[in-house]
């Protein structure tokens, strides 16, 4: 049974989220809160106490409908406890991310955290204007962060502060796509656009529902009209660009990619990006040296990692730190440029053996040491 304290905290997360609630159960492993939304919040004390049947019966009998199931715990479930719920299309918010929603909704003195200092906006606003912000602030966070659920509350959040704010509405639609309800998403976007039909981002979001449908050729065609309206708009041509990806139109991707490069040379995410669309067009050479061009930019190894599982492309190998040369052995000869290794082909095959390791050799027979002669003094 969950303790007082985090039966406390589980109250006071969902009630500091804008949530009422429908139903309240106790369970062994924590407390299970059902919202008037038809969501499902199943807190989990200790997931070290969570059985993989837990996971299932959650799944089958309370989240009615997956993707309405969101898993919190202050600790790590196991990956295969984690990996079940999102395979089935809940949520799971664990660890750091469940401290940090803690903290910013005030609540981190039932961690047993210190209060966080409040920083200071450089701007003057009203009280009811600076909570709307701070709101929409956790609302993108979260979305960016790849957990739509727990956007979809603070949008909707800032919805019920502002009822005629579009940007919030737009965003309980963005939320709601992402977690697959296309339906519903749809519903907002039409609302918004209904009054003002000028919206962009309304527009795209519109668009990602026909996507979402099937429909990507219509989709296609609503970007490339609001291109057509504005060429500048970056962020229209980035929708494009994952519209044409997931199509599999790599031809068209490179020409939109490299039209965005035109604008940001610089970008280590385009230039992977750009990479990949040569290397799909038949100009792996290329495509290689942009690869390494992309993270001397900077992109870092973990947003590259994730890139490649989106685009279906086998993982890259771990950067490796530079050693010295050791007096056991004498350093490793670099190999030549010109006999380097063909990438493995992200489709037919499999991932190779990491560059940096090398097959077992047999080894010489150790000699024994020898042993020098004794002087005699004088």
């Amino acid at each position: 049974m969950a303790s007082p304290t985090f039966v406390q905290l589980a109250g006071s997360l969902v009630e500091a989220m804008g949530q009422r609630l429908d139903a309240m159960r106790p369970i062994d492993e924590g407390l299970i809160l059902r919202t008037n939304d038809g969501f499902v919040f199943a807190f989990l004390e200790d997931p070290l106490a969570v059985s993989l049947g837990t996971v299932r019966r959650l799944l089958a009998d309370e989240g009615g409908s997956p993707p309405r199931l969101v898993v919190l715990s202050p600790g790590h479930l196991p990956l295969l406890l984690s990996g079940e719920v999102v395979k089935a299309g809940g949520t799971v918010v664990e660890g750091p991310r469940f401290a940090e929603l803690a903290r910013q909704l005030g609540l981190e003195s039932l961690l047993g955290d210190a209060p966080r200092p409040r920083l200071e906006s450089p701007r003057r606003l009203l009280p009811s204007a600076q909570l709307l912000d701070d709101t929409m602030l956790r609302a993108r966070t979260w979305l960016d962060w790849g957990v739509p659920a727990l956007a979809l509350r603070f949008y909707r959040q800032a919805a019920q502060l502002k009822s005629e704010f579009a940007p919030a509405k737009v965003g309980v639609g963005r939320a709601l796509l992402a977690l697959g309800l296309a339906a519903d998403a749809e519903r907002l976007f039409d609302e918004v656009l209904a009054d003002h039909p000028d919206d962009v981002e309304a527009r795209l979001g519109r668009a990602a529902v026909l996507g979402a449908k099937a429909r990507p050729q219509e989709e296609i065609a609503m970007y490339r009209k609001l291109l057509a309206e504005d060429e500048a708009r970056t962020e229209v041509r980035a929708h494009l660009v994952a519209a044409l990806v997931d199509l599999g139109d790599w031809r068209s991707a490179r020409v939109e990619i490299e039209a965005m490069l035109a604008r940001t040379p610089e970008d280590p995410q385009l230039r992977f990006l750009h990479a990949v669309s040569l290397e799909r067009t038949g100009q792996a050479g290329l495509a290689g040296e942009e690869r390494e061009e992309s993270r001397r930019l900077g992109l870092p190894y973990e947003r590259e990692v994730a890139l490649c599982q989106h685009l279906g492309l086998p993982a890259p190998t771990p950067p490796r730190a530079k050693a010295g040369p050791t007096t056991t052995r004498p350093p490793i000869a670099a190999v030549p440029s010109g006999t380097r290794e063909k990438p493995p082909h992200p489709v037919t095959e499999g991932p190779r053996r990491p560059s940096g390791t090398r097959p077992a050799t047999r080894s010489s027979p150790k000699r024994a040491p020898r042993k020098s002669p004794s002087r005699k003094r004088k």
